[in-house]
This record gives C-alpha cells, structure tokens and sequence, in this order.
C-alpha cells in the first residue's frame, strides 16, 4: 500500500513513516498541498494534515476529491465539529485528530483501502436517470443522446447530486463540496446555478427540491 504523507510537521511525519514503513507500506512525504495534488496519483491512500504552509487543507481535500477517488484520511490537530463535519462532506474517507496513535492510524488507512477496493467494481462513471445521462469522468451530459453545454459550477452541481442518485443531499453539503465553504459561500449563487441547470436539461422535475433540506437528483 503507497502512502502520500501530506505533512509539515517533522516529527510527526517521522513516527508515521516509521510504523507504516515497518509494516511494510512504502511513504512518500511533502509538505505542500501543491505537491499534493500532483503526487497523489502514485498513492493508494493520502494522509492528509489540515495546516499545510501555502493551501488550506480542507481546500486540498476538495480539489483532490475532483482529480480522483483516492482514498483521503484527513490527521490534524483541527477536532472541532465544523471543521470534522466539513472534511467529511467534503469526501475525507476518515479524520483522525491528532495526537495519533499509530497502530489505530495504519488500522484506519488499511480500513479504508479495503473499502475503496471493494467499491472500485460497482462506482459507476455514467450515471443514467430517465434519457438523461452524467459521464462525471468525461465531465459530459446529454439528454435523449444529445450533448447539453454547461458550465463549469453548474456541472459540479448536476455532478455533486449525480454521485447520490435517489438520494437527498442537503444545500450545506452541495455549498460544501461545489464552492468549499457553505459558510462562505453566497447560498444565492446555488439557486442561480439550480436554475440554469433545470432549463439547459429541459427537466424541471429532474433536480426535485425538498424543502428545508436539500435537492434530490430523479425519483
């Protein structure tokens, strides 16, 4: 199992290279979120800190979350709620808040390597509702075979619903995982962005509301 180490932190990247390298995972560490981003595609799991010197953490682990389906076990000293249940809905595979001990650690990225493995042969890249397909690979959409143009923050949030088809996804999770920040974000811009999806689909009924939650893609 390769590991990404995303760590500032040297002593701490030291204990953690020593107990995964001694049971046999081989480690590669950086420091920054940059190298993150480009290193992960040589990794089969990515631990991840949150205070990294020139990328928030949490904005590393939303855009690694767009490059690839790399499993992501966030490690900081950030175990606030709001911070937890951010880099949950923002795709962390688990979130461990530091001091770590590191037998629970390697047990934790061993858990969810065998999860992600397991998930690989059923995770569809086209999703399919009605004559509407969603390539999320691709980054493609048609509707009864043709192809609709969106742009970019309105496919990320066709794309944020399609990988829950059926499902009910609230406005604080879409926020979260197309603008990184539902605290930040202008939750306006979502029902902007909502509106044009619905007329270039020509499926009003395809993104049904549910009031005081969220958004569901089909039935």
């Amino acid at each position: 199992m390769r590991v990404l180490l995303v760590e500032d932190d040297d002593g701490v990247a030291a204990a953690v290279h020593d107990v995964l390298t001694t049971h046999g995972h081989p480690v590669e560490r950086v420091t920054r979120g940059a190298d993150a981003l480009i290193r992960h595609r040589d990794a089969d799991v990515v631990l991840l800190d949150l205070g990294l010197p020139d990328i928030p953490g949490l904005e590393v682990l939303r855009k690694l979350r767009k490059l690839a389906s790399t499993p992501v076990v966030v490690m900081t000293a950030h175990g606030d709620e709001r911070t937890v249940v951010r880099g949950l809905r923002l795709g962390a595979d688990d979130y461990l808040v530091k001091p770590v001990r590191l037998i629970e650690l390697l047990a934790r990225i061993e858990a969810v390597t065998r999860r992600a493995l397991a998930a690989e042969g059923v995770r569809p890249a086209v999703v399919e509702i009605d004559d509407v397909a969603v390539d999320l690979n691709a980054r493609r959409v048609t509707v009864a075979g043709e192809a609709v143009g969106l742009t970019n923050l309105e496919f990320e949030v066709l794309a944020a619903l399609a990988r829950h088809p059926g499902t009910a996804v609230s406005r604080q999770q879409l926020l979260d995982e197309v603008w990184g920040d539902a605290y930040l974000a202008v939750s306006r811009s979502l029902d902007v962005h909502l509106a044009a999806l619905r007329a270039k689909l020509g499926r009003p009924e395809l993104v049904r509301t549910i009031r005081g939650f969220g958004f569901r893609l089909g039935d």
